[in-house]
């Protein structure tokens, strides 16, 4: 079993990975580039939630659209620091 501290690492590097991957996004691409972004950030949310699962089995889940929000909140928060 993983420790607090490396299992809390990824789940920032996912969350860190899913600000990277909605600013790219919001640039200028091709549609190949965009689906293998939008097909990324969908497996990098699905890595936060199973990960999250696992780590945390005792919390209520959340949904997704919940999990999306918090992660943009979070990364906006730390886009401005």
């Amino acid at each position: 079993m993983m420790m607090i501290d490396e299992e809390l690492a990824l789940l920032r590097a996912h969350r860190n990975n899913i600000g990277r991957y909605q600013r790219l996004l919001k640039t200028e691409l091709t549609e190949v580039e965009r689906r293998f972004i939008e097909r990324r950030l969908s497996e990098e949310r699905s890595a936060i939630e199973k990960l999250a699962a696992s780590a945390f089995p005792l919390t209520l889940r959340a949904p997704k659209r919940a999990i999306g929000k918090a992660t943009m909140l979070m990364t906006q928060a730390d886009t401005a620091n």
